[in-house]
C-alpha cells in the first residue's frame, strides 16, 4: 500500500499567506466610511439635528481621550474639561488676534496647547494616584476658568469671547452649519485614526500594562512615569482639539461652558459607554447630547420652573448611569458584548449537537 505524504515546504514551494492591509490603512478606510455616513445623515436631517451631530463629534474625541487616560492607564482625572477650555480659548484668541491663520492651523495649535498643558499636568501628577490624582486634576478644572475673571480684557471675563469663522469656501452651495458639521467630523475622525493606532500599538500595550500592575510593568522594562505622562499628553491633545472644535462650531468661548460639571459629565460618559473602549466613547458622547436634549424636552412638557429644569438633565443622566452600571458593569459596549455572547450560545450548542 502506498502512503501519500504532503510535500515538504522548501524554498521552491513557498507557503501562501493571507494578505492583510496595514492597520493604519484599515483604520483610515473605516474613518472614510464613517465620514460618508455622517455626510448622508446631515443631508437628510434639519439644521438643529446637524448641530447635535456636530456636538456628538467634538464630545466623542474628548471622551476618547479621557477613555485612553482612565480606561487604559487607570488614571482617574476629574479635570479633563480644563483641556477643553484651553483648546476653545486658543481658537478664540487666534481667530480674534491672528485672523490670517487658516482653520486647520488654529485647530492644530489648540491641540498643541492642550497637549502642553497635559504634559505639565502629567509631569506633576505622575507620582500621584487614586484620590490625590483626582483632587489635583479637579483643582485644574476649577482654577483655569477663573483666569477669565483675572484677565477680563484678554479673555473676555464672564461673558467670554465671541467671534466668527468663515470656513466655507466661496461658491460651495452648502449651508454653513452643515459645512461646519463636516469639518468637525473630518477633524475628529482623523484624530481617532491616530488614537486607535496608538491604542493598538506598543504604546497602548504599555498603557494597559501600567494600568494592570505598575510594579510588574516596571520590572518588564516599561518606564511607568513616562508612560503616565504620555497618556496625559495624548488625552490632553484630544481635549484641546475638542475645545477648539466646540469654539469653531459655536463661535464663542465662555467660562460657563467649562465648569467642573463638564469634567464630571465626560468621566460619566466614559463609564456609561464602557471603560477602556473607544466604541464606548461614541455611546457616551451620544448619551451626553441626547439625554440632555430629552431632559430639556421633558422639562418643557411638565412646565417645570427654571431651577428644576436646569438640574433635571443631570438628575436624569445620573439615574440612567446608575441603571446602566448595575445592569452592565462594563457599560453600554460591554452590554453589546454580553448580548452577542448570549446570541452565540444557542448556535454553538446546535452545532455541537449536530457534530455529536
Amino acid at each position: 500500500m502506498t502512503v501519500r505524504t504532503k510535500p515538504a515546504v522548501t524554498r521552491e514551494t513557498p507557503v501562501k499567506r493571507r494578505r492583510t492591509l496595514p492597520p493604519l490603512l484599515v483604520h483610515a478606510l473605516a474613518a472614510l466610511a464613517a465620514l460618508v455616513v455622517v455626510v448622508l445623515l446631515t443631508l437628510v436631517t434639519d439644521e438643529f439635528t446637524n448641530l447635535r451631530i456636530a456636538t456628538i463629534g467634538y464630545y466623542l474625541i474628548a471622551v476618547a481621550g479621557l477613555t485612553l487616560l482612565t480606561g487604559l492607564t487607570g488614571q482617574v482625572s476629574l479635570g479633563h474639561g480644563a483641556f477643553v477650555f484651553i483648546g476653545a480659548y486658543t481658537v478664540a484668541l487666534l481667530v480674534k488676534h491672528v485672523p490670517s491663520l487658516p482653520l486647520w492651523a488654529d485647530l492644530l495649535l489648540a491641540s498643541a496647547a492642550g497637549g502642553l498643558a497635559g504634559l505639565l499636568a502629567g509631569a506633576a501628577a505622575a507620582r500621584l494616584r487614586g484620590p490625590y490624582l483626582a483632587g489635583a486634576t479637579l483643582a485644574l478644572a476649577v482654577g483655569l476658568p477663573a483666569l477669565t475673571r483675572k484677565f477680563p480684557d484678554f479673555l473676555g471675563g464672564s461673558n467670554g469671547l465671541s467671534f466668527t469663522v468663515h470656513s466655507r469656501p466661496a461658491g460651495v452651495g452648502v449651508p454653513e452649519l452643515r459645512w461646519q458639521t463636516w469639518i468637525v467630523w473630518l477633524s475628529v475622525l482623523l484624530a481617532l485614526v491616530l488614537v486607535v493606532n496608538i491604542v493598538r500599538g506598543r504604546l497602548g500595550r504599555d498603557f494597559r500594562a501600567v494600568r494592570d500592575d505598575e510594579v510588574a510593568a516596571a520590572l518588564s522594562g516599561i518606564a511607568v512615569g513616562r508612560t503616565k505622562i504620555l497618556a496625559f499628553l495624548v488625552s490632553a491633545v484630544c481635549g484641546g482639539l475638542a475645545g477648539g472644535l466646540q469654539a469653531f462650531l459655536l463661535g464663542t468661548a465662555a467660562p460657563g461652558s467649562f465648569t467642573p460639571a463638564l469634567s464630571l459629565s465626560l468621566l460619566a460618559a466614559v463609564v456609561l459607554g464602557g471603560l477602556g473602549s473607544l466604541w464606548g466613547a461614541l455611546w457616551g458622547a451620544v448619551a451626553l447630547v441626547y439625554f440632555q436634549a430629552w431632559s430639556e424636552d421633558l422639562a418643557d412638557v411638565l412646565h417645570l420652573n427654571t431651577d428644576v429644569a436646569n438640574n433635571l438633565p443631570l438628575a436624569v443622566y445620573g439615574v440612567i448611569l446608575i441603571v446602566v452600571v448595575l445592569a452592565f458593569p462594563r457599560g453600554i459596549q460591554g452590554g453589546f458584548h454580553r448580548l452577542r455572547a448570549l446570541l452565540r450560545k444557542p448556535a454553538e450548542k446546535k452545532e455541537n449537537h449536530e457534530n455529536h
